[in-house]
């Protein structure tokens, strides 16, 4: 466990990075941070720190930068998670208190805001969709041959699709596919279509087997369907010095490319918490390099899905951590 002097030099050392991104100095911190130590004394405790893996040293400079360890120590321990101003508190509530229909829109609202006020490349992803409670499936015919579905959950997701048939499909058919499917399908999972309910249902059907087997083959479509991502500021990370790097910038380029490794990676939290991985604290090692801090986001008991943010390890977790609390206690006070 770090004293109070090493806790303070180390903070310093955290916050005087990520705003130079350059080594510190034991000067700079005696001149800057105010701190009641002898530039000697704050060289030693810096010495120590390093020593016990707080501090990286670059070749090429004879000032400290935050380890990994360094990192997360600042992130559990020093953090100050209030960090967002009056204005920053005004541009949220104005931004949220947009009329919104479908729980999608308001997930790419705060994911834009997100953005805005951090400066980082945003993403977030819907809730999971075999896990959603059906609230009705609506056939609509829009001809007489092709037919809309259209399945509403609980937690307000909507899906659509639409079939084309070779024959003519008439309204009294669609009012039984509408009867047959809401009575055993209301208040279940989407997971529940599954092959013995396809069979039940074929067998309830007195009419052709070509009306219902593409009906049950696009609702498992929508089922196997991964989670639409929302990206936002992905122009903003090369900005920042670490993304000089080619190597760096190609990288970032390709996780934000891959959908499966977006998807995992906002996956991998907690409900309702803020999850903070550092470096090679990411289980994928093509996220070796950056920092991911995610927020699981919901209305009441309905989930709207996952909200990250991916940047350099140097990030200002203060910022992040504070404006993902505020966005998160704002959307929780809304209604759908």
């Amino acid at each position: 466990m770090l004293d109070k002097r090493k806790k303070q030099i180390l903070q310093a050392v955290v916050d005087e990075y990520i705003n130079t991104a350059e080594p510190v100095s034991s000067g700079t911190l005696v001149k800057k941070y105010g701190l009641n130590y002898s530039s000697a004394t704050v060289r030693n405790e810096l010495a120590e720190l390093e020593s016990i893996g707080y501090l990286d040293k670059p070749h090429t400079s004879s000032g400290r930068i935050p380890s990994e360890k360094g990192y997360r120590f600042y992130v559990d321990e020093l953090l100050n998670d209030e960090d967002i101003s009056v204005e920053e508190i005004k541009y949220i509530q104005n931004k949220l208190s947009t009329k919104v229909n479908e729980i999608e829109d308001l997930t790419k609202i705060a994911t834009s805001t997100l953005s805005e006020i951090t400066h980082y490349t945003t993403v977030a992803i819907g809730p999971k969709t075999e896990t959603q409670i059906i609230q009705e499936i609506k056939f609509v015919l829009l001809g007489s041959r092709m037919l809309m579905i259209v399945i509403m959950t609980e937690d307000g997701l909507i899906k659509e699709t639409i079939i084309k048939y070779d024959d003519d499909i008439t309204q009294s058919q669609v009012e039984t596919l509408n009867n047959l499917f809401n009575s055993k399908l209301k208040g279940k999972p989407l997971s529940k279509i599954d092959k013995p309910m396809e069979e039940y249902i074929l067998s309830e059907i007195t009419y052709s087997i070509d009306v219902i087997k593409p009906i049950i083959e696009q609702i498992n479509k929508i089922i196997e369907q991964q989670s639409s991502i929302y990206l936002e500021g992905a122009n903003k990370a090369f900005d920042l010095p670490e993304f000089k790097s080619l190597e760096l910038a190609k990288n970032f380029i390709n996780v934000l490319d891959t959908k499966d490794l977006v998807i995992d990676m906002l996956n991998s939290g907690i409900a309702k918490d803020i999850n903070v991985y550092i470096g090679k604290e990411n289980d994928n090692d093509k996220l070796k390099d950056f920092s991911i801090v995610t927020f699981k986001h919901s209305i009441g008991h309905k989930d709207l899905g996952t909200i990250g943010i991916i940047g350099p390890k140097r990030m200002d977790y203060s910022k992040v951590i504070s404006v993902m609390k505020y966005i998160s206690k704002k959307m929780n006070e809304k209604d759908l």
